[in-house]
């Protein structure tokens, strides 16, 4: 996964590049494949294989996790 991931990236910072660079008709197409391919598909997959094996209700802000936070900076002050 983390290697698709970096070349799905690498070809959409291509085809941007190539569409800046290159005079050609179909210029802007690849600028926006390029976009579109980082939003659409490169994205969600990074944020998807990042968080997968991770517990959203570790980073709310909640209750218990601000009093674990106030207990850890008593803890660091002493």
């Amino acid at each position: 996964m983390k290697y698709l991931i970096l070349l799905l990236t690498i070809a959409a910072f291509t085809s941007i590049i190539l569409g800046f660079t290159i005079d050609v008709i179909y210029a802007q197409k690849l600028i926006g494949f390029g976009v579109i391919g980082l939003f659409i598909v490169v994205f969600p997959l990074f944020s998807y294989y990042r968080w997968k094996d991770k517990n959203p209700k570790d980073y709310m802000l909640t209750k218990e996790n601000l009093d674990k936070m106030r207990d850890s900076q008593k803890e660091n002050k002493y």
